[in-house]
């Protein structure tokens, strides 16, 4: 089994442990703490989604942080046993929720829920078309004031109506913090 740390907050030194799966890239710590430098430490009352859990980081991070609810996505069945095992040893208190589902099937079927996340988490596996399948539904999964990370194998300037507000790269993953185009006088 792979481990990764949990950084800040209620869970803060906990240990993550997950299985080899074919892409499972967890984000290093380091980028970690950036990216929750540039949401604010505090993820009090935010509903996040995390489309691509793989070993849980970003989504137990999130949770760990103060966020209202998590809802992890993660097609792998052994990666989505960790991911519940995780939860269970952590006793999330009904904060996460683990759905072992394809992502874009996922996204798509909430198009008509009127729950919007403030903050998605997006590290699909590279070069398979996943960003740009999931481009379209952006807009009904998100609150107009959401946030979207993104890693990528390349720089990205934009997803959909979405636009990289702040960027970085750690060895060859390129991570990006997304806001709307709307909320930042583009209409």
């Amino acid at each position: 089994m792979n481990s990764v740390r949990i950084i800040g907050g209620d869970w803060r030194r906990r240990v993550l442990r997950f299985p080899d799966s074919e892409g499972l890239r967890p984000t290093p710590d380091r980028v970690r703490e950036t990216l929750f430098n540039w949401l604010g430490q505090e993820l009090d009352g935010r509903h996040c989604l995390d489309l691509f859990a793989g070993s849980g980081a970003l989504g137990f991070e999130a949770a760990s942080r103060g966020a209202a609810s998590v809802t992890m996505v993660e097609a792998a069945p052994k990666v989505f046993a960790a991911l519940e095992a995780n939860a269970k040893m952590l006793d999330t208190s009904g904060r996460l929720r683990t759905i072992r589902a394809d992502a874009v099937k996922f996204a798509s079927s909430l198009s008509g829920e009127a729950q919007r996340f403030d903050v998605l988490f997006l590290d699909p596996p590279y070069k398979q078309g996943w960003l740009e399948r999931l481009a379209p539904l952006l807009s009904r999964l998100m609150a107009d004031d959401g946030a979207i990370y993104v890693e990528a194998e390349q720089a990205l300037d934009s997803l959909g109506d979405w636009q990289t507000v702040r960027s970085g790269r750690a060895g060859q993953v390129f991570y990006h913090l997304m806001r709307s185009g709307k909320t930042n006088g583009a209409e």
